[in-house]
């Protein structure tokens, strides 16, 4: 018996999943047989909804005694879950059945296999991992904070998630995001920000977008921020001004030759170094703990590919090791 005389809650896994994108019935036995497998006692089940992404059940979970608790679904319900799990202690394990799945795919977990997926959660290790904090100031002024494990997109980006159509998700996976720039770019027009690094002087800038990731790889295996950690108390900074289409296939060439190819020998990467200054002027990188950027007129804004809406203020942040998640033993 506790202090207060109730019984004590013992530790138990938990399952936060989205009914849209699971098969229960395939999700429950696999839970189940990879619990039974490691030792764990009974799981609980919660169920999201359209008003609750995740961040309320996830915290149902946790008042009952959940020490483990399996996210099963797109990148938005891990992203909802770990806004709930963030500094708490408590473990996330991702079980990938989204188009994107980011997180996932940065941590090598494996994709396309429940099975699989399901063993890690209850047999894998534990890693800390920063979360990426954005405090927003939307068009109609009102204010809020989110987490975000991946990436945040302003401007063209955050366009991209908005027109992407959910009838070629369901076909293609996440190939429906290149249809979904691909007619963005021609409508896409530069604006003007101000941005300060690390509470530096602020600085004019006239961009395409900005994304600021936590971890630099896309699907399709694109490293589009080679250098970016999960776990090195910095934010990876990505300020894309092409001029025309020609400066679009610049970027285009930058993150899948260069980042993908180029940099894997010493011939290679020699040969970045010297088209370096041409790169720049298309595609700038920065890095740094924080980003504050206030946008001239308000734009579009995404977090892990959910939308947020247009916003006027915008401020970053890495909340270091905030998070515990499972990923496959060595």
């Amino acid at each position: 018996m506790t202090a207060s005389g109730t019984p004590p809650v013992s530790p138990h896994a938990a399952v936060v999943y989205n009914p849209t994108k699971v098969d229960i019935a395939r999700l429950r036995h696999s839970v189940d047989v990879a619990a039974a497998t490691h030792g764990w006692s009974d799981t609980e089940w919660f169920e999201t909804s359209r008003t609750d992404a995740g961040q309320q059940t996830t915290a149902r979970a946790l008042a009952s005694g959940a020490t483990l608790v399996l996210a099963a679904g797109g990148d938005g319900t891990v992203r909802a879950v770990a806004e709930a799990l963030r500094d708490s202690g408590v473990r996330l394990a991702i079980v990938p059945v989204g188009t994107g799945n980011l997180l996932a795919r940065n941590i090598q977990l494996p994709i396309g296999s429940l099975d699989s997926a399901t063993a890690v959660a209850f047999g894998g290790v534990d890693r800390a991992i920063d979360v990426g904090v954005a405090s927003i100031k939307r068009a109609d002024e009102e204010t809020s904070e989110h987490v975000f494990l991946v990436m945040a997109g302003l401007g063209i980006d955050a366009e991209m998630i908005v027109n992407t159509r959910a009838d070629l998700k369901k076909q293609v996976g996440w190939l429906a995001y290149v249809d979904a720039v691909m007619r963005a770019i021609p409508q896409s027009k530069p604006f003007r920000i101000r941005y300060s690094l690390g509470g530096r002087t602020d600085r004019p800038a006239q961009v395409s977008g900005i994304l600021v990731a936590n971890c630099g790889m896309l699907p399709g295996n694109i490293q589009f921020l080679p250098d970016a950690r999960l776990d090195d108390g910095i934010l990876d900074i990505a300020v894309l001004q092409p001029k025309g289409m020609l400066g679009w296939l610049a970027i285009w060439r930058r993150v899948t030759w260069e980042n993908g190819v180029l940099r894997r020998s010493a011939v290679g990467r020699r040969l970045i170094e010297r088209t370096a200054s041409t790169n720049e002027r298309v595609m700038t990188t920065l890095r740094g703990a924080d980003i504050r950027i206030v946008v001239e007129q308000a734009q579009q804004f995404e977090l892990d590919g959910d939308e947020f809406g247009r916003v006027r203020t915008v401020s970053l942040r890495a909340d270091p090791g905030a998070l515990l998640v499972r990923v496959p033993a060595p």
